[in-house]
This record gives structure tokens, C-alpha cells and sequence, in this order.
């Protein structure tokens, strides 16, 4: 029977119990990857957010060129970074078994939904904004333990607008019907879980190689959207615009929306300009959520390389495999 105690009284957790929950404790200590601990430069700052009117113009503003494919490699942007720092190169290994497993998912979603566009995005919109939560998951389990580097929880938060952003063009998907079917949503919901727990693993062996993953994603998404664009401008261009999309790009507040443009490009004033599309058809809709994917991927690189979401002044390019030289 359970005793009556006093308010003062202390209940003491049976042996086992504080047992397992030290042992629990030690385990994700362990799991978590030394490197996730170390501070960041000293000095690092984060560009201004547009919306907000800084007093300060930094000091060497950005410029970005029109938007281009991810395939040729045409960016330009400012950073904190070092002159010097040269871009990290993946082992070509690991470069490779990434390109793999992506290039396996994307092809086999391809071949099942070829003759259905909708329900495609929607099953890749499904998988693709799954990294983004579990890149939060890790480093929000390691703030709980203590992490208090520089610049965390701004990529924290940026990775939540990212999926965010993601989340809308789900949301546009299924307004248009990518999800009506019971088996088009258990594929995309299954791919999804399963993809999460593999994040969860590589995010926390390898910051760098889990953004690869995405990095990739994302190079497929905007390839996708650009010649989805090309090959339907005509019947686009004669659609009306989904109500959630014109909630999302022209009502809603902006906020999360520019948090995740880490490239920003400046106005006459040396402010960074913010992006407010105007909808005039589904085919403008389709042109903006192909661009938020080359935000998307701009960042990726970055922080695969630099592990620094503006990355350097120069441009940003692809990740690139460092070849295996042989002992």
C-alpha cells in the first residue's frame, strides 16, 4: 500500500531505476561527437536578416549572381571565414555511397510515380524535409547536455525554417492532390521514419556527411522543379494559384521565411534584400519552390564545407569527392 508522506519527504527512485537512467545519461554522452563540443571562432557573426534594419553595414556586403542550377556552381557570397580557408573535401568513399543511396531513393521514386507528377513531389517533399528534424533532434539533445556553442542556436533555428519551408511546399503538394492516395501516403510516411532514424545515426557519427545527404536532396529537388518548369510553362502559366501558397508568400510573416535565405543579396542601401514573390499563376509557385530548394542547397554546401552556413566570399560549388590515395 502507498504511505501517506509529508510534503517535505524525499522519494528515493529504487536502485535499479537510478541504475538505468545513469547508464542512460553515460550512453548519449558517449554518442555524442567530441567536435559537436568545441566552440566556435571567436568573433563569428551572422548576417543581418532582412526585415530587420541594421544600423551597421557589414563590412563586405554580398553579391549574388541570378539564380542558377546547382550543377553550375554560380554563387557568390560573404562571409566571417578566413580568406584562407579552403573548402573541406569528402572522402571519396563516403562521397560516393551517399550519391548512391540518394540516387536509389530519388530513381525509384522517379519509376513509380513517372506518369504522376503531384503525388511524386509529394512523396519526395515527404522524405526531403525529414534531415532537418533530425538535425534538430541531435542538437537539441546536446544543448539539453550542456553544448552552449557559438552559433547553435542560430543554425537551430535556421534548420527549423528550412523545414518549414519544406512543410509549405508539402502543403502545396497536397492542395493539389499528391496526396489523395491511401498507398501514395503510406510509401512517402514509411520512407520518411525510416530515413529519420538513418539521419539520427549519421548526424551524430558525421555533421558533415548527413549534410551531404541533403546537399544532394536538394540538387535533385531543384533539377526536378526546373524541368518540371520547362516541360509544363504553357499549362502552368493557365492555373490558379493554390490558397496556401499565397498564404505562405505574400501573407504570412516573413520571418521564417528569410531566416532560412542564409545567402542574402544587398539593396542600393547595403541592406539585404528580402524575396517576396508575386503569384500570379501556379507556374510563379512552382518557380519559388524550386528557388527556396537552391536555398536549401546553398546552405548545405556550405556547411558541409565550412561547416559555417554563409561559407566564404567566392562561390559556392558542389561538394567535391577527395580521391583515395592508396598506401
Amino acid at each position: 500500500k502507498w504511505e501517506r508522506r509529508s510534503e517535505h519527504s524525499v522519494v528515493t527512485p529504487p536502485p535499479f531505476l537510478a541504475m538505468s537512467l545513469r547508464t542512460l545519461v553515460a550512453a548519449l554522452l558517449v554518442a555524442s561527437p567530441a567536435a559537436a563540443f568545441v566552440p566556435l571562432p571567436a568573433g563569428k557573426t551572422l548576417l543581418p536578416r532582412s526585415g530587420f534594419k541594421s544600423t551597421v553595414a557589414p563590412s563586405t556586403p554580398a553579391t549574388v549572381l541570378p539564380p542558377a542550377p546547382p550543377s553550375s556552381n554560380a554563387l557568390v557570397l560573404s562571409s566571417t571565414l578566413s580568406p584562407d580557408a579552403e573548402p573541406s573535401q569528402m572522402d571519396e568513399r563516403l562521397f560516393n555511397f551517399n550519391k548512391v543511396v540518394i540516387d536509389t531513393v530519388y530513381d525509384i521514386i522517379c519509376v513509380l510515380y513517372k506518369d504522376n507528377n503531384y503525388a511524386r513531389f509529394f512523396v519526395l517533399e515527404t522524405v526531403a524535409r525529414v534531415p532537418y528534424f533530425a538535425y534538430l533532434s541531435v542538437l537539441h539533445l546536446r544543448e539539453t547536455f550542456g553544448d552552449r556553442s557559438p552559433g547553435l542556436g542560430e543554425r537551430m533555428r535556421t534548420h527549423y525554417a528550412e523545414a518549414d519551408n519544406e512543410l509549405h511546399h508539402l502543403l502545396i503538394m497536397e492542395s493539389l492532390g499528391g496526396n489523395s492516395s491511401i498507398v501514395d501516403r503510406t510509401i512517402a510516411q514509411t520512407m520518411a521514419f525510416g530515413y529519420y532514424w538513418y539521419v539520427i545515426g549519421v548526424y551524430t557519427v558525421s555533421e558533415q556527411a548527413a549534410y551531404h545527404l541533403s546537399e544532394l536532396i536538394e540538387n535533385h529537388a531543384y533539377n526536378t522543379y526546373d524541368g518540371f518548369l520547362k516541360s509544363n510553362a504553357d499549362e502552368l502559366k493557365g492555373l490558379p494559384v493554390p490558397d496556401i501558397a499565397r498564404k505562405y508568400y505574400e501573407e504570412d510573416n516573413p520571418f521564417l521565411f528569410d531566416l532560412f535565405c542564409t545567402v542574402k543579396e544587398p539593396d542600393e542601401d547595403g541592406q539585404y534584400s528580402d524575396r517576396r514573390p508575386k503569384l500570379a499563376s501556379l507556374y510563379d509557385v512552382f518557380v519559388n519552390v524550386r528557388n527556396d530548394e537552391r536555398e536549401h542547397w546553398k546552405t548545405l554546401c556550405n556547411l558541409v564545407q565550412y561547416d559555417d552556413m554563409q561559407g566564404k566570399g567566392g562561390m559556392v560549388e558542389g561538394t567535391k569527392p577527395m580521391p583515395v590515395i592508396e598506401g
